[in-house]
């Protein structure tokens, strides 16, 4: 199927891009099935990665990518319409039976599904723990799990705030399928493992890795926060964001 309006998207987001002089490095799109379903497994450090994750596909045969995605996004007046008619899925972290449902049946009909393993963004942009969901999806689905490193997109747009400077290197990697076979928690660890192994082969590759520097993670000499660090600022941000809710559902009382 063309899906013209999810390619028309596809080429706004490669102007946006152009615009603002990303040198994207895509390595691994080889990785992607031509046809038939697979599971993207992707690390989460910046709001573009909705966006950038879905350029190795399209390389690869102009295939396009459903995208697991809070529901909240397809709440909204404008992003809404826009992730409904793209086929993304919704997820209610409240209830996420039915996104996971609609992802299987997504891989099943043969359609590449874009997952955030870590659930959330990683404020130490390293790989944080990752859901047992991506794993047990593929099984079902009996489709390939794809470990996918973005890596710079966080310089661009994530919880440190805007920088529209042009220029900025953006690094991509897709991994090989991993084996997803045996002990479910073991394939789990497989996984993360992965995604640890290939945003050090992205960092290799980032031009721009400067010891000390905030957008480098702690593990490779970066003045990014330590995953416990980031884990505690996680905390005391949820904190605040509950506190402020009580003193707004207080004010309408």
């Amino acid at each position: 199927m063309a899906e013209p309006f999810y390619q028309s998207i596809v080429l706004i987001a490669k102007g946006a891009f152009a615009g603002l002089g990303l040198k994207i490095d895509v390595v691994g799109e080889e990785n992607i099935p031509l046809s038939g379903g697979a599971l993207l497994a992707i690390n989460h450090t910046s709001y573009l990665d909705f966006a950038l994750g879905g350029i190795p596909a399209h390389m690869r045969g102009r295939r396009l990518v459903r995208f697991m995605a809070k529901d909240s996004i397809f709440k909204h007046k404008i992003a809404g319409p826009l992730m409904r008619g793209m086929k993304h899925i919704p997820v209610d972290r409240d209830a996420g039976s039915q996104a996971f449902r609609d992802a299987v049946a997504d891989l099943k009909k043969g359609e590449i599904v874009g997952v955030f393993p870590e659930a959330t963004m990683s404020r130490s942009l390293d790989i944080k723990d990752v859901k047992s969901g991506t794993i047990r999806m593929a099984r079902i689905a009996k489709v390939p799990v794809l470990p996918m490193i973005i890596f710079g997109g966080h310089r661009v747009l994530s919880y440190a705030g805007k920088d529209l400077t042009r220029g900025r290197p953006i690094v991509i990697m897709v991994g090989e399928p991993l084996d997803i076979s045996g002990d479910a928690d073991e394939a789990n660890d497989r996984l993360r493992e992965a995604l640890r192994d290939l945003l050090a082969q992205a960092i290799d590759r980032y031009p721009d890795n400067v010891a000390g520097a905030p957008w480098i993670p702690a593990r490779f000499g970066g003045g990014a926060p330590t995953l416990e660090e980031a884990e505690e600022i996680e905390v005391r941000v949820r904190a605040e964001r509950a506190e402020k809710k009580a003193q707004e559902k207080k004010k309408k009382k």
